[in-house]
């Protein structure tokens, strides 16, 4: 089977965990790397970080630009017009890594899918549609692009999910993030939210965050 190409860190010789880390629009499987020695986990947990590189394709609001893209998005407008049939394929890559990971000896319930902006739409799909029950889905500066389309299996009604945003995010406005809450809550799921005074990234207090939480649904 061919599978997308990814960077991989592990914290411990003995991996006993997996989180699947999918990175933003123009990004690559590199973005995130460097967090992993700042979330500093405990020896205790052995986990393995899977950051896949997205395949390149024609972007049309960068118009038309080949780069590393989950999926084309069409406009930006808050609705976020998109490709549907290029997501569920990108989602489809993250199941096989999902797999891979179980083949690896990893249980289903000790692994995260984790995505910052357009990977957090690809998360969503992905781990609320996925038939083996997850250990959490997190997800950053992003949206439910599938919201009027995904099909919840049962193995994840009761995910842990995490959302974070930045309040001063220029690039998907929070309105979009607690949107993806509520909708999220009309699912009968109960995500965390957190926001942060950043703009579209990641800051400090928020990996402390992200390592508290990872260390929650993996302990």
């Amino acid at each position: 089977m061919s599978y997308l190409p990814c960077v991989e860190v592990e914290t411990q010789s003995d991996v006993t965990a997996s989180v699947i880390w999918l990175h933003g629009l123009g990004a690559d499987g590199h973005d995130f790397e460097p967090i992993v020695p700042e979330l500093r986990l405990p020896a205790s947990l052995g986990a393995r970080f899977v950051f896949p590189h997205a395949p390149t394709i024609p972007v049309t609001i960068n118009g038309g630009m080949v780069m590393r893209a989950w999926y084309d998005i069409l406009s930006m407008s808050i609705e976020r017009e998109i490709d549907e049939e290029q997501i569920l394929k990108s989602s489809a890559a993250i199941t096989q890594l999902i797999e891979r990971e179980i083949e690896r000896g990893i249980d289903s319930k000790r692994i995260v899918l984790a995505g910052f902006s357009q990977g957090g739409a690809v998360a969503y799909q992905t781990a609320l549609s996925y038939d083996k029950p997850l250990a959490g889905l997190m997800t950053m500066s992003t949206y439910f692009a599938t919201k009027d389309t995904i099909q919840v299996n049962p193995a994840n009604q009761s995910l842990p999910i995490h959302v974070f945003h930045g309040t001063a995010d220029p690039v998907v406005p929070e309105i979009l993030g607690q949107q993806a809450v509520q909708t999220l809550q009309e699912l009968n799921f109960k995500p965390a939210y957190k926001t942060y005074p950043m703009q579209h990234a990641v800051c400090p207090p928020q990996i402390a965050d992200i390592s508290q939480w990872l260390q929650s649904v993996l302990a």
